[in-house]
């Protein structure tokens, strides 16, 4: 190996080792000055260095060994210095891990389980600006606030933001990029913008699809699946197959009601009598005979 080989290995070690020595002294946790300043900061705590944003330390909790990734951002209030009142804002509980780049901007109140573990640049807020007055810049106009809760268990995809007013269950999925605004029951997977349930477990019945909206499908009781009503048959045949509506009041002969020429007119369709099929046309009725 060349010096200049040599000199540029030992340099680089220097800095990865001089680098890892920062990192660590810069963490925040129950151990340092810095962590004093949380309301509280539980046994293996850590936020990682670089820190992002941290200020209103007094108003925010963070449960037992919860990591919070490098240049995560966690703010209560508009800026420091403020008086907040006498209770929390933002409250993380315990063996969570925030992704790097985060936010979480708590105004009123931030409420997020054990458990919950979120990808990169997430985004939570429980404050929106509004747009009142359509004369006034949108930044200008008091912004109004809605607390936010998060279930335990719960995974955020990367890029996902959660707005004013989200109550999220417990184990849930958000997918990434996701803009979530609502309530979403337990065992949700929450997807697009506007975000909403694509999926959900319900114990005893399993995943079921977002348009069941969490419940059972009902089953038909025998003997009720058949048509009941032959201008029903008439708009359900659509494309199946049938070539003359007269065919499909035919096949309709279970419903208590005469399949007639008179009663597929009322339903705004033409007879065959008045609209006839060529002969040698394979499944048409030629003629429908009167009641």
């Amino acid at each position: 190996m060349s010096i200049r080989g040599v000199v540029r290995r030992a340099a680089g070690s220097l800095i990865h080792r001089g680098w890892s020595a920062i990192r660590t002294a810069g963490a925040v946790s129950p151990a340092n000055p810095a962590g004093y300043r949380f309301r509280r900061l539980g046994d293996g705590a850590c936020l990682s260095f670089p820190v992002g944003a941290i200020f209103g330390e007094a108003w925010i909790e963070i449960g037992e060994h919860t990591l919070v990734g490098e240049r995560v951002s966690i703010s209560a209030g508009m800026g420091p210095g403020v008086d907040l009142g006498p209770d929390s804002i933002v409250r993380i509980g315990g063996s969570c891990s925030i992704g790097r780049g985060s936010h979480i901007v708590g105004h009123q109140s931030i409420d997020i389980g054990d458990h919950v573990f979120t990808g990169p640049y997430v985004y939570i807020t429980d404050q929106n600006h509004v747009y009142d007055d359509p004369e006034i810049p949108i930044g200008r106009q008091w912004p109004r606030n809605n607390p936010v809760v998060i279930g335990s268990g719960s995974w955020l995809g990367t890029g996902s933001i959660i707005l004013p007013g989200t109550r999220i269950g417990r184990q849930c999925v958000v997918a990434g990029g996701a803009v979530v605004r609502g309530e979403f029951p337990d065992h949700s997977v929450i997807a697009g913008v506007p975000a909403k349930v694509v999926r959900r477990y319900v114990p005893g019945d399993g995943w079921l699809p977002s348009h069941l909206n969490g419940a059972r499908a009902e089953h038909p009781e025998p003997g009720t699946a058949g048509i009941t009503d032959p201008v029903e048959a008439v708009r359900a045949a659509g494309t199946a197959g049938i070539a003359e509506p007269a065919e499909t009041v035919r096949a309709a002969g279970t419903a208590g009601r005469a399949g007639t020429t008179g009663d597929v007119e009322h339903a705004g369709i033409l007879s065959s009598a008045e609209h006839p099929v060529p002969p040698g046309t394979a499944g048409s009725v030629q003629r429908v005979a009167p009641a």
